[in-house]
């Protein structure tokens, strides 16, 4: 046996007992490799990107974020006109990476399929490059991934199993060339999906409603209802002449005892028609006394819908007095002639139907509308009903839409109100026009909203009467695209507001014993509705659709993706913008005893404005 030389002992010491820089050299020269090879060996001139060399630390580089432990976490290499490819085989074998940016650059070639290497990567944006070829189906296999950017390059062929990815959150793809027909995604989870302009063909997917035309248009081989464009019938198979013959048959045969019973229908008309006779007159007696604007309009805009019994009920009663002196008119002199058969005779529009009952418009000759709420299945004596009208009514803020008059019998409830042309917070964050709706209208809007809602709070308070259905279709814009709070009170809250993050709730011996709860239901749709107005997304599902979404995004420090791209192209302030959000959070926090009261969301949003406002007065000569 040879004797071992003595330069060996001191290396393998230093092996032994330093594994870690052997560690961190193959993480250091492995990005390297991968950034040598994106930049087409050509280092950015950007000086910033001074420090990617041999000598120092990965985690001093720019472009590079590490966790606690120092192990890379994120590659953001993104505007630096980098022209080479995407070298997986290196950037895969940093085991820790999450994120992964090379986003605005000039990379071509393709995806290799060793994606499936980078296992624990959440965040894959390379859109805007020159990428090419097919999306490797080792995408799909990638279980941690949430955001996927490929837009604006010139990917083609068939998509890959994405759906498969159950945590998939965002997909972009739009400006490509890929071709065969649209997964079924679960909708229900994307927050962001398009794939426009593409070659897409065959049957739009079922969307669940969250994403409209804007997300499918420049596919001309897409079908379906929601492009307005009829799929053709499937190709059918060729069927031989004794099948073809026995089809005959069943068909006629089919016919002929459908001609029967036909036969058999009208015959039995004929024979009970005088035992029916008495019935059919009794029927239009009703009916004619049914004719009534509110019930024909309910009819004419859901003719399948059955009347229902406080429907029938109201209109049938022959007690016209008591239903004149039934409607009780409150403070607004040009109202207060108004009858309750002038709202039966009147032309009405069914503008929508809600958990709580439905809305109608009502239109007068002299030129004055009205908004009429009937609300349903609300188990209210009506005297506490009136009490109740009548307590609202003595608090009046410029920012809660006042009751004009209200009717209550035991089976029908209706609450007037004057009608808002301009329509509701809802329908300006859905009809696209988002983009017309600045920031600083935002801001005052949340400012508005929280300070008549908090007014409302201390004078109802004693009275234990919230605004319990608070949401942005009923923040209505008045004449001045102020925004009212309207159907204050109209329901009665009864159970916890519902927890974004999986809070257990308390149980209701507890809750009964809370006075205050409904108040606190009220600031967690207030939250709701300050995410709407800084994601310029919709709420659904009481809005934890959208908070879960937020917190998400939040606990990933990816805060930014959540506002509205609207309110980023702008230019407004991220700082004020993370401020609000911070305040939303507060309103959002699942324990009911740690939200902030009104009062002081009021003053948290005031302070945010006066900041917004500093730099205006500042600059003023």
């Amino acid at each position: 046996m040879k004797p071992i030389p003595l330069w060996v002992l001191p290396i393998s010491l230093l092996l032994l007992f330093n594994p870690s820089n052997s560690a961190d050299d193959v993480v250091k020269q492995t990005l390297l490799n991968f950034f040598k090879n994106l930049s087409n060996g050509n280092i950015p001139k950007d000086p910033k990107f001074f420090g990617w060399n041999s000598s120092s630390d990965p985690c001093s580089w720019q472009g590079i974020n590490c966790d606690t432990q120092l192990s890379v976490k994120r590659v953001v290499l993104e505007n630096l006109e980098l022209s080479g490819i995407l070298d997986t085989n290196s950037i895969c074998s940093v085991s820790s990476l999450t994120v992964l940016s090379a986003q605005n650059n000039s990379i071509h070639g393709g995806i290799p399929s060793e994606i499936l290497n980078c296992k624990r990567l959440t965040h894959l944006y390379l859109n805007n490059n020159q990428f090419s070829g097919n999306l490797p189906e080792s995408l799909s296999r990638l279980n941690n991934l949430k955001r996927l950017f490929v837009f604006n390059n010139n990917f083609s062929g068939n998509l890959p199993d994405l759906p498969k990815i159950s945590g998939l959150l965002s997909f972009l793809a739009q400006n490509n060339q890929l071709t065969g027909e649209i997964p079924q995604f679960n909708f229900e989870n994307l927050v962001a999906f398009n794939v426009s302009f593409n070659n897409f063909s065959g049957p739009v997917p079922e969307l669940g409603g969250r994403f409209g035309t804007n997300s499918l248009i420049g596919n001309s081989g897409l079908c379906g209802k929601l492009v307005e464009k009829l799929c053709p019938p499937p190709v059918s198979e060729k069927v031989s002449p004794k099948k073809r013959d026995v089809e005959r048959v069943l068909m006629f045969l089919g016919y002929s005892l459908l001609a029967l019973v036909f036969i058999m229908f009208f015959t039995f008309k004929i024979i009970f028609r005088k035992k029916t006779k008495g019935k059919e007159v009794e029927h239009k007696k009703k009916k004619a006394v049914m004719d009534s604007p509110i019930n024909h309009s309910s009819e004419t805009n859901d003719s399948k819908t059955p009347m229902s019994k406080s429907e029938y009920s109201m209109a049938s009663s022959n007690e016209s007095d008591m239903m004149s002196s039934s409607l009780v008119v409150l403070t607004n002199p040009a109202m207060k002639e108004l009858k309750f058969e002038d709202l039966l005779r009147a032309p009405a529009e069914l503008l929508g139907r809600g958990r709580y009952g439905c809305l109608y418009k009502v239109m007068f000759d002299d030129g004055i509308n009205l908004a009429v709420k009937r609300i349903k299945d609300w188990t209210i004596s009506p005297e506490d009903f009136q009490k109740r009208m009548r307590t609202i009514d003595q608090a009046k803020h410029p920012n809660v839409l006042p009751v004009v008059a209200f009717y209550c019998a035991k089976q029908e409830k209706l609450v007037v109100y004057e009608y808002q042309k301009n329509g509701s917070l809802f329908q300006i964050l859905q009809g696209g026009e988002s983009g017309k709706f600045y920031w600083d209208s935002r801001l005052s809007v949340a400012s508005s909203i929280a300070e008549g809602l908090a007014f409302m709070h201390k004078e109802l308070y004693e009275d234990g009467i919230s605004h319990g259905n608070l949401k942005s279709s009923n923040i209505l814009m008045n004449k001045n695209m102020d925004p009212c709070i309207s159907e204050y009170g109209l329901m009665a809250v009864d159970s916890p507001a519902p927890s974004p993050v999986g809070h257990a709730n308390k149980s209701m011996n507890q809750r009964r014993g809370r006075p205050d709860y409904p108040f606190k239901a009220d600031i967690f749709n207030f939250g709701v509705i300050l995410l709407e107005l800084l994601t310029g997304k919709l709420a659904q599902n009481n809005g934890l659709n959208l908070a879960n979404w937020v917190h998400s995004a939040v606990r990933e420090e990816w805060t930014v993706e959540v506002f509205d791209k609207a309110l980023v192209t702008e230019g407004a302030s991220e700082e004020r913008m993370v401020s609000l959000l911070q305040v939303a959070l507060k309103c959002l926090n699942p324990s009911p005893e740690s939200r902030p009261n009104l009062n002081q969301v009021v003053t948290m949003i005031n302070t945010i404005k006066e900041e917004e406002e500093m730099p205006s007065i500042v600059s003023e000569p």
